[in-house]
């Protein structure tokens, strides 16, 4: 008989006590119910992979404590998803570098950067598709017709997500405008540096102005929109912005929050604080933009990427179509990588995906030190959060670890191998 421990007369109690003072036939239905229980148990984790053991992912955790010994970042914390299941989930390091600072765990709030550009913005824009309220050739202008000045009328919603509009990658805007209407005016004052279409050329500015979309098709800013659409229907308590009126808020989840480099060269007078967010931009707009002021732990990251891996659905419940989510995840062209919002896997030997993640794998990371990738084919998720700008953004050895960190998830699962995408 198993040695469970099970709660009775005013103490805990073994399994077998429990069963010695059971009449027979009660111990027959003991029996079943015990045999019953492991078997759920046993069948409830994923397929060809048991639950883990403290070795399972010990080379993860090995990449992680010798990228902290080498200061690639203070902290982190990882989270894999593999078939429907988290199969691992540790925080890793301090919350700064020194040794009086807090452990980093799996409660580590992280300033997400550009993945605010794909957890939020895309998923947004993917819902007004999936609405009917856009199309993705549809122009810009048609939402926010003053964008349509010095040429960029025909510009459209594909051309933003796709990063192939033709604007300037970014411009420091937090030095010259000093309220987050007069950057927008600015952006949509920008002339093309190539014709819409011909070059990729990755731009904050493209998701600063889909941002934008979102308030002008609902009524609502950004982060209200997100958080009545998907945040708060799908329970996801840490993933959020922390806007300048919410000052409050973030100062009593300061403790769980992972910091980043100090901005010395903050010059907005008109705003009376500085907003959370690492990003100046951001910062400018209030701590609220489409390409970054997200913040999250690991695991409401996660939960949010099975929302896409389940084609869109959620404990029954249909937030995003199926096809619409294929059609996002999905590279657009043999020109670029690019997917609608998202990234896919570079067939560089240096990828941050590592060598084993399938051609159809798609993710995006975070100029803060975050990463989301999903490969479909292994219906596997890695999300690995750091704070790598901690004390400071020139830090840039996090590029080698992303590598190491994922050839190491998927050698831990024993998965080495599947077959090409077709």
């Amino acid at each position: 008989m198993t040695n469970r421990i099970w709660r009775g007369h005013g103490k805990i109690q073994p399994a077998c006590y429990i069963a010695k003072i059971l009449s027979p036939m009660h111990r027959l239905i003991f029996f079943f119910f015990t045999l019953s229980f492991i078997s759920t148990a046993a069948c409830a984790q994923p397929k060809n992979i048991s639950l883990q053991s403290a070795s399972g992912f010990d080379s993860v955790r090995k990449v992680v404590n010798a990228a902290i010994a080498d200061s690639a970042f203070p902290a982190a914390t990882v989270a894999v998803l593999y078939r429907d299941s988290l199969v691992f989930h540790e925080g890793f390091g301090r919350l700064t570098y020194s040794t009086a600072a807090a452990r980093a765990d799996t409660n580590t709030i992280y300033d997400l950067a550009s993945l605010t550009k794909v957890l939020c913005t895309t998923t947004s824009i993917m819902r007004l598709y999936d609405d009917g309220k856009l199309k993705l050739d549809d122009p810009v202008s048609k939402f926010i017709p003053e964008f349509a000045a010095n040429g960029k009328d025909s510009l459209t919603i594909r051309n933003l997500l796709l990063h192939n509009s033709g604007l300037v990658a970014f411009r420091p805007y937090e030095k010259t405008c000093f309220t987050a209407n007069a950057m927008l005016t600015a952006i949509y004052g920008e002339r093309l540096l190539r014709s819409a279409g011909d070059t990729t050329i990755y731009s904050d500015l493209n998701f600063i102005v889909l941002g934008e979309v979102v308030r002008r098709i609902t009524g609502k800013r950004l982060d209200m929109y997100f958080r009545d659409t998907f945040i708060q229907p799908l329970d996801l308590t840490t993933m959020q912005f922390f806007p300048l009126q919410d000052s409050l808020k973030a100062d009593s989840l300061k403790a769980r929050l992972a910091p980043v480099e100090f901005d010395s060269g903050w010059k907005s007078p008109p705003l009376p604080v500085r907003a959370l967010v690492h990003d100046p931009r951001a910062a400018l707009q209030g701590g609220v933009s489409g390409h970054a002021g997200l913040f999250s732990t690991a695991s409401d990251a996660a939960r949010l990427m099975q929302v896409l891996m389940q084609g869109g659905k959620a404990q029954g419940k249909v937030y995003l179509k199926p096809q619409t989510v294929s059609m996002f995840v999905k590279r657009q062209s043999s020109k670029s990588t690019r997917a609608l919002g998202w990234d896919t896997r570079s067939a560089d030997e240096k990828a941050m995906t590592g060598k084993y993640f399938s051609a159809g794998s798609y993710g995006h990371s975070g100029y803060t030190g975050t990463s989301i990738w999903v490969d479909p084919v292994r219906n596997l998720c890695v999300v690995f959060f750091t704070n790598r700008v901690y004390p400071t953004s020139a830090n840039n050895k996090i590029r080698a670890v992303r590598r190491l960190l994922h050839d190491a998830v998927i050698e831990s699962l024993g998965h080495y191998h599947v077959p090409p995408i077709r």
